[in-house]
C-alpha cells in the first residue's frame, strides 16, 4: 500500500530500519511508508542525521540483500572457485615476479587467518597503505578473508591527508610500510622482496570458513570503503558491499570477456574503485593480472612501453592517458575499455581499429560502473551502451518520472551493486541513495548527478554533470574541497579553484587574494596545498591578484576568473638563467610543450603544461640529461629556473629506465 502526503519532503521509513527522504506530492514506494511531517529537504536530512546519532550507528542500517542474477558470491569465494580451476596458472606478474593461483590463495589464507586472531571479522575496516605490487594485491584479498573491508590510503598521500582520511574511517588495524603514529593499532609489513614477508606465515594456509572467522561472511558485508571529494571540503567514504560482486563478474564475462591466456592490466591506483574492476577482470576470470611501479604506468611512452613489454591484452584506462599513449602497436589485437571520462569520436578512432574498444560509465557507488557501450566501430560516436547484468539506469525528470526516448534525463542508477551509503554520513546518504520506485520494497537507486539520455536503438548517452563536481583527467573531484583547504591558509583572504582546458591540456588553477599585511606567493599557496591535499587536487597554477571579478549581485564570476588566469600567463622571464646546460634543458622543455621560446621565469604550468605533460617531461629528462628527476619535482618547480637548479642538484643516474617502485618484489617465485 501507498500513502501520499500533500506539501514538499519528508522522511520515509522501510520495515528494514532504512530512512531516506522523498517528495510529499509522490506516492512513496513499495515497502516505504511516510514518516513525519511534511518539510524542506534539508530539515528532512537533519531529522535522519538525528535519528542514526541518537541509535548511536554510523550510517544506514544495511537493508536486505538484493537479487543478483547469478549466484550471490562474496569475492573470496569467487577466487577459491578460481583457485581450484586455475591453481597452477600465473595470477599475478610484477616485473620479473610471477606468483600462481595457488600461492596467492596460500599467502592471502595465511594473512587473513593472522588478521582473524588481530580481531578483524566483517563490518570492521583495516587501512591498506602499500605500494603497488603483489603485497598490496595479496593483503586486500587476506583482509576481504578474514570479513573485514579494505580502506585503501596511497603512501604518497599528504601527511595530512591520511590523518584525514584515518581519522573518518576509524579502522581496526592499519597496514603499512612504515611507522605512521596513527590512533589506530599499526602492523608494519616488510615488503621489500618477492617473498612479500607477510604476517601469518607460519599459520595454515588452508581456506577459511565460519569457524576460522567466528561469524558467516555474507554478501552483504562490507567490503571496501573508497573516498571520493567532497563538495564540504571533507572527502567521503563510499562504503561498498560484496552484493555487486556477481553482477559485475557477469557483465565483465558477457562484454570484455577475458580469461586464460589473457593479461589484463592493473593500471589504477588502490585508492580509486577503478583499481576494484581490474582486479575482479584479472583474478576472477582466470586470466593473469599484470602490475607495475608507478612511474611504468605514466601515460606517454612509459605506459606505452610497459604495454608492449608486459604483452598486455586486456586494459582498462582513462581518455586522458589514451590521449598521450600511442596507439600504433600497444594493445594490438587486444581489448581496451575507456572510462572515468567522456570518450571522444577522435579519441575512439584512433583506438578502436585493431583491438577492441569499450566505453564504460559509472560512479563509485555503484560498485565501479553501471553502463557498458561497445565494441565501439571505427568512426562511431561512443555511447555508454547498457546497464550492467541485473542494473537499471533510470533517466528521469524533476518528478522522478521517465523521460522518453530521446530526451535528456537525470540518471538514477539501481541494481545489485548500488553503495551502502557514505561511512558516518547518514544525511547525505539519504539524500543521494533513494528508494526506486520500480524496484521490489526495499530497493534503492543512487542519485548520480549525471545527465544523460537514452536512443531509439535503447543505447545510454553520458550528457555530462549538472552540479559543480568535475572530471580533470579521470579523476572526479568537487572544487570545494579545494576552495575549503584554499582558504585555510592563513594568508589568504579570498580564494576561488577554477579549471582551465580540457581533456590532457585541463588544469586546475586556483586564484587567492591575499589577506591586508600578509603578501604571498604562488609557490607558497601551492606547498602548502601539495601538504594536505593529494596530487591531483592540487592545482597546476596560483595566480595572486588583488581582488576577484564579481556578477552584478555580487557573487564570484567563475567564468571571468579565466580572464584573469590569461592575463597572468603573460607574466614571465625576469628570473636569471640558471647554472648548468640550460639550452639542453630549454630544448627539451620546448619540446614537451610544444612552445618555440621559453624563459627561466617561466611557469611549467603557466606554459601549458599538466600532470601528464610533467610526466612526459621528467621520462625526457631522463632520457636527453641523465639525470632521474622525480615528478614531484616537477610540480614542486614554481619557475623552469627552479627545475633547472632542481636539476643540478640531482645525482645524474647511470640508467635511462625509470626507477625502481618503492617496494620492487623481483624475484621470481
Amino acid at each position: 500500500m501507498t500513502t501520499t502526503v500533500a506539501g514538499a519532503f519528508a522522511v520515509i521509513r522501510h520495515d528494514s530500519g532504512q530512512l531516506s527522504i522523498w517528495p510529499c506530492a509522490e506516492a512513496a514506494p513499495p515497502g516505504w511508508v511516510f514518516s513525519g511531517r511534511p518539510a524542506t529537504r534539508s530539515e528532512c536530512l537533519a531529522a535522519v542525521e538525528r535519528f542514526w546519532t541518537a541509535q548511536g550507528l554510523v550510517g544506514p542500517h544495511p537493508g536486505p540483500p538484493s537479487a543478483l542474477p547469478t549466484e550471490s558470491l562474496t569475492f573470496p569465494e569467487q577466487f577459491e572457485r578460481v583457485v581450484a580451476w586455475r591453481g597452477d596458472a600465473p595470477a599475478l606478474v610484477h616485473e620479473d615476479t610471477v606468483i600462481s593461483y595457488a600461492e596467492i590463495a596460500r599467502r592471502s589464507n595465511r594473512m587473513a587467518r593472522f588478521l582473524v586472531a588481530q580481531g578483524v571479522q566483517p563490518e570492521q575496516r583495516v587501512a591498506v597503505s602499500l605500494p603497488r605490487g603483489p603485497a598490496l594485491i595479496i593483503t586486500a584479498l587476506a583482509v576481504l578473508k578474514a570479513g573485514g573491508a579494505y580502506v585503501p590510503i596511497d603512501p604518497a598521500y599528504p601527511t595530512e591527508r591520511i590523518r584525514m582520511l584515518l581519522e573518518d574511517s576509524r579502522p581496526c588495524l592499519v597496514l603499512n610500510t612504515t611507522e605512521g603514529g596513527t590512533d589506530a593499532p599499526e602492523i608494519v609489513l616488510n615488503v621489500e622482496n618477492a617473498g612479500a614477508e607477510l604476517p601469518g606465515g607460519d599459520l595454515p594456509a588452508t581456506e577459511l570458513n565460519t569457524a576460522d572467522r567466528q561469524s558467516a561472511l555474507l554478501p552483504a558485508h562490507p567490503m571496501y570503503v573508497i573516498y571520493t571529494s567532497g563538495s564540504t571540503g571533507r572527502p567521503k567514504g563510499v562504503v561498498v558491499s560484496a552484493e555487486g560482486v556477481a553482477a559485475l563478474v557477469a557483465t565483465q564475462a558477457q562484454t570484455v570477456a577475458a580469461g586464460p591466456g589473457e593479461r589484463v592490466l592493473q593500471w589504477a591506483s588502490f585508492s580509486f574503485d577503478a583499481a576494484f574492476w581490474d582486479l575482479s577482470l584479472g583474478l576472477l576470470s582466470g586470466a593473469t593480472l599484470v602490475t607495475a611501479p608507478e612511474e611504468a604506468l605514466l601515460p606517454g611512452p612509459a605506459l606505452e612501453a610497459t604495454l608492449l613489454r608486459q604483452a598486455i591484452t586486456i586494459a582498462t584506462l582513462p581518455p586522458v592517458a589514451l590521449s598521450a599513449t600511442s596507439s600504433a602497436r600497444a594493445l594490438t589485437g587486444g581489448t581496451l575499455i575507456s572510462t572515468g571520462d567522456a570518450c571522444t569520436r577522435a579519441l575512439a578512432e584512433r583506438w578502436a581499429g585493431n583491438r577492441r574498444l569499450f566505453n564504460g560509465y559509472g560512479p563509485t557507488e555503484t560498485t565501479v560502473g553501471a553502463s557498458i557501450g561497445g565494441p565501439v566501430a571505427d568512426g562511431d560516436e561512443p555511447d555508454i551502451g547498457h546497464p550492467f547484468t541485473g542494473y537499471q539506469v533510470h533517466l528521469l525528470d524533476e518528478r522522478l518520472q521517465p523521460v522518453p526516448p530521446g530526451e535528456a534525463g537525470d540518471m538514477y542508477l539501481s541494481g545489485p551493486g548500488v553503495a551502502r551509503g557514505y561511512l558516518g554520513n547518514p544525511a547525505l546518504s539519504a539524500q543521494r541513495f533513494v528508494p526506486d520506485p520500480a524496484g521490489p520494497p526495499g530497493c534503492r537507486m543512487y542519485r548520480s548527478g549525471d545527465r544523460g539520455r537514452r536512443d531509439r536503438e535503447g543505447r545510454l548517452h553520458f550528457l555530462g554533470r549538472r552540479d559543480n563536481q568535475v572530471k580533470l583527467r579521470g579523476f572526479r573531484l568537487e572544487l570545494p574541497e579545494i576552495e575549503v583547504a584554499l582558504a585555510g591558509h592563513p594568508a589568504v583572504d579570498v580564494g576561488a579553484v577554477a579549471v582551465r582546458g580540457s581533456m590532457e591540456d585541463a588544469v586546475l588553477v586556483a586564484f587567492v587574494v591575499p589577506a591586508p599585511g600578509h603578501p604571498v606567493g604562488s609557490r607558497q599557496i601551492r606547498d602548502y596545498l601539495a601538504e594536505r591535499l593529494p596530487a591531483h587536487l592540487v592545482p597546476a597554477r596560483v595566480v595572486v591578484a588583488d581582488t576577484l571579478p564579481t556578477q552584478p549581485n555580487g557573487k564570484l564570476d567563475r567564468a571571468a576568473l579565466l580572464d584573469l588566469d590569461h592575463a597572468s600567463v603573460s607574466s614571465s622571464g625576469s628570473a636569471p638563467v640558471p647554472p648548468g646546460d640550460w639550452a639542453r634543458f630549454c630544448a627539451v622543455v620546448q619540446e614537451v610543450l610544444g612552445s618555440e621560446r621559453v624563459q627561466p621565469g617561466d611557469s611549467f604550468f603557466g606554459l601549458g603544461g599538466n600532470s601528464i605533460l610533467a610526466g612526459r617531461l621528467a621520462a625526457r629528462l631522463r632520457q636527453d640529461l641523465g639525470v632521474g628527476v622525480p615528478v614531484r619535482e616537477v610540480f614542486a618547480a614554481a619557475t623552469l629556473a627552479d627545475l633547472a637548479v632542481t636539476i643540478a642538484d640531482l645525482t645524474p643516474s647511470p640508467s635511462t629506465s625509470p626507477p625502481a617502485a618503492p617496494s620492487p618484489l623481483a624475484t621470481k617465485v
